[in-house]
């Protein structure tokens, strides 16, 4: 199961962002930040609680099942009066489920989370990074394993000098990025694709904010 990682932002961090606001209304989101047990119902009662403590007034809360639907911003006019009480939002959810929000409410937003990276779940509690959204994918050639975010220094050539019986030098405890895939590919029986030369990553190609508009393209389509 795929998953915004996040981690609750410090204490003191959160409290300089709501300096001067003193009533708060509290969001979570019941999907990424419930199964990560940073934005659930648990997590939303001890932020009360601490706000409570440094004297806000919390004037109410609510885990919304997907922070970042675009039908959130229905599901919240339930608690408009509570929400109009507030001069702040506190949200715990990802990034993109704090700028929903902010795109839907006149209110100031404030995010209690940092998003971490868009990971997988690999036991209970534990989860692994698997997609950078970097926009230059290679795993056609390397039998499904990203060695951008499997590998510590995101090598797209082969293993670094430092690999130790199939074992990353800077964290002896994961494997190496580079013999899991020689393994596959080995296994496959398709060693070749992974002597390809890989260009260096182009950090520039793409202009920044990112965007995709596909109405050209349907367009032209709809034109044949």
């Amino acid at each position: 199961m795929i998953r915004s990682i996040t981690q609750q932002k410090p204490l003191e961090e959160i409290d300089e962002l709501l300096k001067g606001l003193g009533r708060v209304f509290l969001i979570g989101c019941g999907t990424c930040t419930t199964l990560t047990h940073t934005g659930g119902e648990p997590e939303l009662s001890t932020m009360r609680e601490n706000l409570t403590g440094v004297g806000k007034l919390v004037t109410g809360q609510v885990v919304v099942p997907v922070a970042c639907d675009n039908l959130t911003g229905e599901i919240i006019k339930d608690y408009g009066g509570q929400i109009d009480q507030a001069n702040v939002l506190l949200v715990m959810s990802c990034a993109f489920g704090v700028q929903t929000i902010a795109s839907q409410l006149k209110k100031m937003v404030v995010p209690a989370l940092n998003t971490m990276f868009i990971g997988k779940e690999t036991g209970m509690g534990r989860f692994n990074e698997i997609c950078t959204q970097c926009g230059t994918c290679i795993i056609g050639e390397t039998g499904g394993i990203c060695p951008v975010t499997s590998c510590h220094k995101g090598l797209v050539n082969g293993p670094c000098g430092g690999t130790d019986k199939g074992k990353c030098e800077i964290d002896s405890n994961r494997d190496c990025a580079w013999t899991l895939i020689y393994n596959r590919m080995k296994e496959l029986g398709r060693l070749d694709s992974i002597k390809k030369f890989q260009k260096p990553r182009n950090h520039h190609g793409e202009p920044m904010p990112g965007r995709v508009d596909l109405t050209e393209k349907t367009q032209e389509a709809t034109a044949k």
